[in-house]
């Protein structure tokens, strides 16, 4: 059944990426892509390498001790959602958008963690995922706002020298 579920989700993951690549912000999209999951990448191996967080069922396990389904493209594509969801929002209404997100994924672990063998759970909880995923949302988000202003700062420059 795991292996089903995660078929699944690879085979939805790579049906949506076409449509989060459309657009007028390709570039800024696919820096949030990899960035996010040079990210997620970075913090479960920290995670899994101090036995925090177990994959048993994983696809490359002899290669990898993390889901890579999870962090090179469930994590990063819903960043992407995330970022275009609340691309011209204030930090309140991010702030809001962010639970959309966290809420339902700490939710959606802790089932699965309880009903499955896709991760097993020895030092962590679902506060844990919650603030993870927060975290890694906000740090995207940082991202992209710096890229906002190196962008306005360029369009200034641009203008100055006509």
């Amino acid at each position: 059944m795991e292996k089903k579920l995660l078929n699944l989700l690879t085979f939805l993951c790579f049906i949506s990426l076409p449509f989060l690549f459309k657009g007028s912000k390709v570039r800024e999209n696919l820096v949030i892509f990899f960035s996010k999951g040079v990210i997620a990448t970075l913090i479960d191996a920290y995670v899994v390498g101090t036995n925090r967080v177990e994959y048993p069922v994983r696809p490359f396990s002899r290669i990898f001790k993390t889901n890579i389904i999870y962090d090179i493209l469930f994590f990063p594509i819903l960043s992407v959602v995330w970022v275009k969801i609340s691309y011209n929002d204030k930090f309140l209404k991010i702030l809001l958008k962010s639970l959309i997100f966290s809420v339902p994924m700490s939710i959606g672990q802790w089932f699965m963690e309880r009903n499955t063998r896709l991760f097993k759970w020895k030092k962590w909880s679902s506060i844990h995922t919650f603030a993870s995923v927060s975290f890694t949302l906000f740090t995207i988000r940082g991202l992209v706002g710096f890229l906002k202003i190196i962008d306005k700062f360029k369009a200034k420059q641009t203008v100055n020298e006509n």
